[in-house]
C-alpha cells in the first residue's frame, strides 16, 4: 500500500495558465504624466507643430538641435536613475523641448525608451490632451521587417509615410495636398505599423488632427540619418539649419531596447 505522507505526489490536473486564475492579478500601474518646468501652466500649450521622434536617426537629429528643455513625461514603470544632468541620447527619458530656431512655434518630444505595448495607448492619451494642442503632429519611427510587406534591401535608403485623413484632405489648407513630405511615398497596402508610433497616429485620427507618421529604414545609421536630416530641413523646418550643432553624418546611436519594443502591440494598418 502506497505511503500518502512519503510517496512523489501525482502530476497536478491542472494546467498553468488554471493555476493563475487563483492568482491575484498586479495592481494597476500608475498613469503617466507631463511634468513641466513652470508648475501648473495657466493655458494650454498650442504648438503649430508637434514633433514625436522615436526613432534612433531622428533622435540623433534633434541631439544637435538648438533647443530649449520645458518639460517631460513621466511613465512611473521607467527608472531615471543614471540619466544625466544634461540631456544624452543615452538617458532612458522622454523631454519636451521647444526648438529655438523654427519658423513656427514648434515642439519637441524626444522618446528614449521603450513604450510596452499595453502603455502606448496612455502613453499617447498623455501626449495629445488638453495640456498640449497642437495643430498638427508629426511622429517619426523606423521600418520593422517583421511588419513589412516584402523583402527590404539592406543597403537602400529610403522613407514612407502614413496619414490621418484630415492631413490628407488638407482641412483648412484650401488646397488637396499633404503640407508636410510631399515627396515621401505611402506605406504600402497589406505592410503594418505598431507600438507607440501607431497610438499616436490613431490619437490624432480621433481627435482629428492633422498628423503625419513617417518611417525610415534602415533602423540606425548614418545614412538613413542623413536622409531623416534633408527631409526635415527641406519640407518641415526649412529654417532650423542655422540652429544645428556640429551634426556629424556619420555619427548614430541606437538606444538599447529600441529594435523590441514593438512587439506583441495593437497593429495599425
Amino acid at each position: 500500500m502506497e505511503d500518502v505522507l512519503t510517496d512523489i505526489p501525482p502530476p497536478s490536473r491542472f494546467f498553468l495558465e488554471d493555476l493563475n486564475n487563483f492568482t491575484p492579478p498586479p495592481p494597476p500601474l500608475p498613469y503617466p504624466f507631463l511634468l513641466f518646468s513652470t508648475p501648473n501652466p495657466t493655458k494650454p500649450l498650442r504648438p503649430s507643430l508637434l514633433i514625436i521622434a522615436l526613432s534612433s536617426p531622428s533622435l540623433n537629429f534633434f541631439h544637435h538641435v538648438s533647443k530649449t528643455l520645458i518639460g517631460t513625461l513621466i511613465l512611473p514603470e521607467i527608472p531615471v536613475s543614471g540619466n544625466s544632468i544634461q540631456p544624452s541620447l543615452r538617458d532612458r527619458s522622454c523631454n519636451i523641448y521647444t526648438l529655438d530656431d523654427a519658423d513656427q512655434p514648434t515642439l519637441l518630444v524626444s522618446v528614449q525608451y521603450a513604450v510596452a505595448a499595453e502603455r502606448a495607448h496612455a502613453v499617447a492619451k498623455t501626449l495629445i490632451n488638453e495640456q498640449m494642442l497642437p495643430e498638427r503632429v508629426l511622429i517619426l519611427d523606423s521600418i520593422q521587417s517583421r511588419n513589412f510587406r516584402g523583402k527590404l534591401p539592406p543597403d537602400d535608403t529610403f522613407a514612407l509615410k502614413l496619414e490621418t485623413s484630415v492631413e490628407r484632405k488638407g482641412v483648412g489648407d484650401g488646397r488637396g495636398e499633404s503640407q508636410l513630405l510631399k515627396g515621401v511615398g505611402y506605406f504600402p497596402s497589406g505592410s503594418v505599423v505598431d507600438g507607440l508610433a501607431a497610438a499616436l497616429l490613431s490619437r490624432c485620427q480621433v481627435n482629428k488632427i492633422k498628423g503625419t507618421l513617417c518611417v525610415s529604414w534602415p533602423e540606425s545609421g548614418g545614412s538613413v540619418t542623413s536622409l531623416v536630416k534633408s527631409l526635415l530641413l527641406k519640407d518641415v523646418l526649412p529654417g532650423l539649419e542655422r540652429g544645428i550643432n556640429s551634426f556629424g553624418e556619420g555619427e548614430h546611436f541606437r538606444f538599447g531596447g529600441n529594435k523590441d519594443h514593438l512587439l506583441d502591440s495593437d497593429l495599425y494598418t
